[in-house]
């Protein structure tokens, strides 16, 4: 077997491929023994087809297999041998005019197209600044969290009349253009939270007591489709462009009364006294806080770095090659226009990939099984706080680890996630931060 590379251009080369019948006879000649073995044929016993019949019979399907694993495994050890940087895979010439004659031709050449890596380079340099932004556990912060606990925890009750953040109960009926109940339209039992509402909508609703009525337009309830369809028991597609007047008849109003800050809220969140009076309740939250915005904080730095770095480094990719590739290896059919539509979010997600693969590689960073494993030890203990479930032991944190890194699709997030550790780690170290501590609502405008 004879493989050359041709260079197109920086981005783009063919692979020709010349295989002769010394490559793959004697592949064939052992699959169809194999046929021989095990073919039951009318007419002859078990394990003794002639061999003429076995390679009338599968000889030509045999060989195409055969040349095909052939082809395969010798493009990517001629890949790896030499190197060869690649995005997606190889894929057969796209205006190859080339007619195999399967019965007659005993030598073959092949060409396959490849979409060839860029070369480039990432700067981490102390010139580089970026501003750390923290968010500011204040007093106003901290009111905040404690009062949506005392929320959480407190209790519903059924009051008069609707207001502010009330809950209704009550059935939707459709009106025709009249402004009567329309036969066969929408009738549905549902509950309207005034939070999720319109202002439109809102102040529709707002001091309705049990058996008054109200009509409203549907697009007026919500923006949110599904939250829509939800409420009046439509498919998500028709409650998109469902327009119809709608008269709703209370049947209760639900308010959700806050909590006390006492005792019984303490032992509710912390356990039965470890918490006793207001002031340790707030520092316990306030430490809680500090914990709960270091990934926030984490997320936009890297994102801000994400973004400089995306700038910075310009570089080509092979965009004809890689439309193909992709047309060719989705598992449904997908048109070039969908391809050339979405190609840009695909290409800005490769970029970055390139350039942290590169940044990786550049650095000399790895990941080992243990930090793999203690990682995802980690996450298994953070769930199972979250559950407030009993302490596990050592053993079964083991093995829930294992079971846990068996999958496939699991353990490749955790490395990943493990190698975003250390690459953030990095970051810290290269480039020149200024930490800034800012309030909540600033963040999180920021952070958008």
């Amino acid at each position: 077997m004879n493989i050359t590379q041709e260079n197109i251009d920086e981005l783009n080369a063919v692979l020709k491929v010349k295989v002769v019948a010394e490559d793959y006879l004697p592949k064939v000649e052992g699959a169809l023994k194999n046929y021989q073995r095990k073919a039951t044929v009318p007419g002859f016993r078990p394990g003794k087809v002639p061999t003429g019949v076995i390679k009338k019979m599968y000889g030509k399907s045999v060989m195409v297999d055969e040349i095909n694993k052939l082809l395969n495994d010798s493009l990517y050890k001629y890949i790896n041998d030499n190197k060869i940087e690649i995005l997606g895979n190889p894929l057969p010439k796209a205006d190859d005019k080339t007619v195999i004659d399967w019965d007659n031709q005993k030598e073959f050449e092949f060409m396959y197209e490849m979409g060839l890596a860029p070369k480039f380079e990432v700067e981490l340099s102390p010139k580089e600044k970026f501003t750390y932004q923290t968010v500011k556990i204040d007093d106003e912060l901290v009111n905040k969290y404690v009062t949506d606990i005392a929320k959480r925890y407190g209790k519903v009750e059924q009051v008069d009349a609707a207001a502010e953040g009330d809950l209704l109960n009550g059935d939707f009926v459709e009106l025709d253009a009249n402004g009567e109940i329309l036969p066969g339209g929408v009738f549905k039992t549902s509950s309207v939270f005034l939070d999720r509402v319109k202002p439109e909508a809102k102040k529709a609703f707002i001091g309705l007591k049990v058996g008054d009525k109200t009509v409203i337009n549907a697009q007026d309830l919500t923006a949110n489709a599904v939250d829509l369809a939800s409420m009046l028991g439509l498919e998500k597609e028709a409650a998109e462009s469902f327009n119809s007047k709608l008269q709703f008849t209370v049947k209760g109003v639900s308010r959700l009364a806050a909590s006390e800050i006492n005792q019984e809220l303490f032992d509710k969140i912390y356990g039965p006294g470890n918490v006793t009076t207001e002031e340790e309740f707030r520092m316990k939250i306030r430490e809680e806080l500090s914990g709960m915005f270091v990934n926030d904080s984490e997320r936009k730095f890297y994102n801000d770095v994400v973004d400089r770095l995306m700038s910075k480094v310009n570089f080509n990719l092979p965009s004809d090659f890689l439309k193909r590739w992709i047309v060719a290896v989705n598992e449904k059919p997908v048109s070039s226009e969908q391809v050339e539509s979405e190609f840009d979010g695909y290409a800005k997600g490769l970029k970055w990939q390139l350039i942290e693969n590169k940044i990786i590689k550049d650095n000399n960073i790895a990941v080992t099984k243990e930090e793999v494993m203690d990682h995802t030890k980690n996450l298994i203990l953070a769930q199972f706080g979250k559950m407030q479930q009993m302490p596990m032991s050592d053993e079964d944190l083991e093995n829930t680890a294992k079971r846990v890194l068996g999958n496939e699709e699991e353990a490749k997030k955790i490395y990943e996630q493990v190698y975003g550790q250390k690459v953030m780690t990095l970051f810290k170290t290269k480039f020149t931060l200024e930490n800034k501590e800012v309030a909540y609502d600033e963040f999180f405008n920021t952070a958008k």
